[in-house]
Formats: structure tokens, C-alpha cells, sequence
């Protein structure tokens, strides 16, 4: 069984880590099966699953809904399931009720997004037996704010990003998801933190990696983003595509320069 111990040990021994969105009971036993080590249950079920156009109108229900279905499909991997937008913004309170329950339906640990200013919420819920990942850079929830799904951290926005992956691990963050930073950015926060990073168009030295299974498998409901490779191409069954997607991170020849951020 994957725990967050395993993880901290793969990050010391430079073994990459394996990631995928997961969002039903049948797709986590073929991932686990394969040897994914964390499935993501990720709000991005709304967009892939539901149709929607961002992740904001998935709620806590439906995240709780998703994590059980996994859960029940799988025996070995981490099960890491995003808090919802509004489901912990408002107070480390909220934030502990909605991770809860998201914990009782079979969660392992959540993911919530933000800089520095979520390390009291990451202290909080780390005290109180609920693993957390951060997640920082492109934070999808944000993309109102931060004016569309587009590369964070350039230029002079560098240094807060760097501050913000330390204050966050200094909270307790057992690891931490970097969407969308320039390469060399994520490989020295990798290097400056604790916990493990997992990139997604981040880089190859992170310490390991993440897709939208959907989009691995070459299914793109919008434009295909920069880092996405089709792990499908060449291989004759899901199964197999899993396997090559889980090889190239393991060889470190994916992600490569071209799906990575400069």
C-alpha cells in the first residue's frame, strides 16, 4: 500500500512517482493493477465527466461521490482527492469538515490550492490527521483571477512562487502539485522543499508526475495543452498505454523540452 511514507522515501531515493486522475471504480483497479502510485481524484471530473467548461461548479458531493467509487476499485495506490471550490476558502474549520468527509469516503489525503496564505489551513488539517497536497502555479480554481489557464511563476513572479512552496511545506504539505511553472523554477523549488513535488507541465525535475488520464489516453474535450502527451499512439490497449506513460516518467524521458515550459 502506497502512504505518504512511501512517498517521502521515493522522493530521497530519486524513484519517480506516478500520478493520474481517476474518477471511477473500474479505471482505479486497471491503474492500480498497473502500478499507478497516487490517483488523483480531481475536480476536473467536472469538465471531463460532467461537461462543464471549468472545475468551479463541482461541489463537495460530487467529489465525495467519485472518491468512494475509487476507493472501491482500488488495493494499493494513494487515493488524493481535490477539495471543491467553496468547500474550505472560508475558514481552516470548513476546510477540516469538507476534507472529513472526504476522508470517510475514502480519501487518503486532499488537495487544495493556493500560496502561503493556505498554511495555516495546511497546519490545521496536518494536526488533525488529514494529509495534505498543495497545490500551487495554475490553480485552476483561481482562473478568473489569475486571467486563464496560462504558465505562472515567469519573471519576477519567480520569487513569490518559491516563497510560496516554502511556507506551505514548512506547514506540513506531505506533497505538492506544480501546474504549469517553467521548468527550472520547479526543479529548484523540488530541491528547496521537503515534501515531493509532482509536476504537470512543470518539468522533468520534479519529483514526480501528473496527467488527466483522459487527455494521456488521447481524448481532448478542448485544445490540447502544451504538456499533454497521447500515451495511446503506438500501443494496442489501455493497459499498455499505461504502462508506457508510467516507463517514460520512471526513464525520465517524459516530460520532454517539448512539453515542458522554458
Amino acid at each position: 500500500m502506497i502512504t505518504v511514507n512511501t512517498l517521502k522515501q521515493a522522493k530521497l531515493d530519486q524513484n519517480k512517482i506516478t500520478m493520474l486522475t481517476c474518477y471511477d471504480s473500474s479505471f482505479a483497479s486497471l491503474l492500480d493493477t498497473c502500478g499507478i502510485e497516487i490517483l488523483l481524484v480531481g475536480d476536473s471530473l467536472g469538465m471531463v465527466m460532467q461537461g462543464e467548461s471549468s472545475t468551479l461548479p463541482v461541489d463537495l458531493e460530487d467529489m465525495c461521490y467519485h472518491t468512494r467509487c475509487v476507493a472501491k476499485g482500488n488495493k494499493n495506490a494513494l487515493v488524493l482527492s481535490d477539495l471543491s471550490f467553496g468547500s474550505y476558502e472560508d475558514s481552516k474549520e470548513q476546510a477540516f469538515v469538507s476534507a472529513s468527509q472526504l476522508m470517510k469516503n475514502g480519501a487518503n489525503m486532499v488537495k487544495l490550492e493556493g500560496g502561503e496564505y493556505q498554511a495555516e489551513t495546511i497546519h490545521f488539517l496536518q494536526q488533525r490527521s488529514i494529509p495534505v497536497c498543495a497545490h500551487i502555479g495554475l490553480t485552476p480554481q483561481a482562473v478568473n483571477t489569475i486571467g486563464g489557464y496560462k504558465v505562472q511563476g515567469k519573471g519576477d513572479a519567480a520569487e513569490q512562487l518559491l516563497k510560496d512552496a516554502k511556507a506551505l511545506d514548512e506547514a506540513g504539505a506531505s506533497l505538492m502539485v506544480m501546474e504549469c511553472v517553467p521548468k527550472e523554477l520547479a526543479k529548484k523549488i523540488t530541491k528547496e522543499v521537503s515534501c515531493p513535488t509532482i509536476g504537470i507541465g512543470a518539468g522533468v525535475y520534479c519529483d514526480g508526475q501528473v496527467l488527466v488520464l483522459q487527455d494521456m489516453l488521447g481524448i481532448y474535450l478542448g485544445k490540447k495543452a502544451k504538456f499533454v502527451k497521447n500515451f495511446m499512439q503506438g500501443q494496442d490497449s489501455i493497459e499498455n498505454a499505461i504502462k508506457a506513460y508510467i516507463k517514460a516518467i520512471k526513464n525520465l524521458t517524459y516530460p520532454d523540452d517539448e512539453h515542458s515550459f522554458l
